[in-house]
């Protein structure tokens, strides 16, 4: 954060609607001697920020900006950022900046068998029953999270997964506690996930290698593979092809990826390989995608499912995908309205997202009126899933819109469009 504690102490009180007698009050502590801190007049102590953290549910941003004798200075963050304390068995305290309109995390206070003191977490006792039912919460936010926004899942899964780690670092026996920890890295990947969904890029790596950092220590040794597919991904949309395929050709050479994994990370590679224009050695990719996808493993019983849940035919998705990035529109397409349809009607994300890209290759290959035909369905999905890569696209589609500006359907598409595309993230779509 820029400015000083005080500064960033009355800002957050006065978000928070409270005046100083009643911060006072709450806390304890004189008005006077509050105003002098807020003014720049008298330090901050320890007990004051985190006093002042637990009054206005900022879970340990105010602490962050004290420093404690010898420590180093805190990284700098913006006052009007939500941050959430993360904090792990062993390990120091992180922070993780959360979409605008989260909030002071909501469901972390009520995370099962969590309490939160600053910096300790304090596990309940758990046994197979309790983590069939946390496992059962979690695929519970995975199917929210196909239909909403990021903001709506990722501060209940968030308080998730520090609920696990705290769990397995109480002494659980094994294998319950590897179970404890497979559990906590797909939580982990998937709040990276949710971070990108969201447009927190920094967010999106940090929680990801974090997830392969845990499934080290439960022993699954090829979830490094599925790390770099995620990061490949994250390059993806960054429209860094480059790296895209540097991490995808390492994520195939991960010894024990398994074959869901080195498919995955062949089909990156030929959507990398897409972006630079290079159709031969994109379709080389993406047939070693297809045979490697076709023999997949079977997955670990009681292990959520790596990759997406909604789409069954990842490979003809990605085909149409990457023919509009080879130029080829009317392909792209084509492939598209053969595969978008077989997307299940509750898997709102998935829709939204090749949806955009499928009305953007009909736009782009001359096919308006069919385009303007499908868009208000993709736009009214877009609109609840607030989607930063899902965006991407629309600002793709806005710029093809205004090349048709004479079409009847074009002003009403691009009002749509540009309604849609001022929406700030983290905003609440209304039915």
């Amino acid at each position: 954060m820029t400015g000083s504690f005080g500064t960033h102490m009355r800002q957050v009180r006065e978000q928070a609607g409270m005046s100083l007698t009643a911060l006072a009050t709450k806390i304890n502590y004189s008005k006077s001697y509050l105003s002098k801190i807020e003014n720049d007049l008298k330090p901050p102590t320890p007990d004051i920020a985190r006093r002042c953290d637990a009054a206005f549910g900022t879970v340990g941003l105010l602490s962050s900006l004290v420093r404690q004798p010898g420590a180093e200075p805190t990284t700098e963050r913006g006052a009007d950022e939500t941050w959430a304390m993360i904090g792990d068995a062993g390990g120091e305290p992180r922070f993780h900046r959360l979409p605008h309109g989260l909030g002071a995390l909501p469901g972390l206070d009520a995370a099962p068998g969590l309490r939160l003191t600053g910096r300790a977490a304090y596990p309940a006792a758990i046994d197979e029953s309790v983590l069939e039912g946390l496992l059962a919460t979690f695929e519970q936010y995975r199917r929210l999270g196909t239909v909403s926004s990021p903001g709506t899942v990722l501060g209940p899964v968030i308080a998730q997964v520090l609920a696990l780690r705290a769990m397995a670092a109480s002494g659980q026996p094994e294998p319950l506690r590897e179970q404890v920890l497979l559990l906590a890295s797909r939580a982990a990947e998937y709040v990276g996930w949710m971070s990108q969904e969201a447009g927190e890029e920094a967010g999106a790596l940090w929680w990801t290698h974090r997830a392969a950092a845990i499934a080290e220590e439960a022993g699954d040794h090829h979830f490094a593979g599925y790390a770099l597919v995620r990061q490949a991904e994250i390059a993806m949309y960054r429209q860094d092809p480059l790296t895209t395929i540097d991490l995808a050709i390492q994520a195939q050479a991960v010894r024990g990826a398994g074959t869901r994994i080195r498919g995955l990370a062949a089909r990156c590679e030929a959507q990398g390989l897409a972006l630079i224009g290079d159709a031969n050695g994109y379709h080389r990719a993406l047939e070693r995608a297809t045979n490697l996808l076709a023999e997949q493993d079977s997955p670990t019983p009681g292990t959520p499912h790596l990759g997406s849940t909604s789409v069954a035919d990842e490979i003809g998705l990605s085909q149409g995908w990457s023919l509009y990035d080879l130029g080829r529109h009317a392909e792209a397409a084509e492939v598209l309205d053969a595969h978008v349809i077989g997307i299940a009607a509750g898997a709102r994300r998935a829709r939204a997202r090749f949806g955009a890209r499928r009305v953007l290759a009909h736009a782009a290959s001359g096919e308006f009126e069919r385009a303007c035909a499908l868009a208000p369905a993709v736009l009214r999905d877009a609109r609840y899933v607030d989607s930063a890569t899902i965006r991407t696209d629309l600002r793709e589609l806005a710029k093809v819109v205004a090349r048709w500006h004479r079409h009847p359907g074009a002003r009403e598409l691009r009002l749509e469009l540009s309604a849609l595309l001022r929406l700030k993230p983290g905003y609440v779509a209304e039915r």
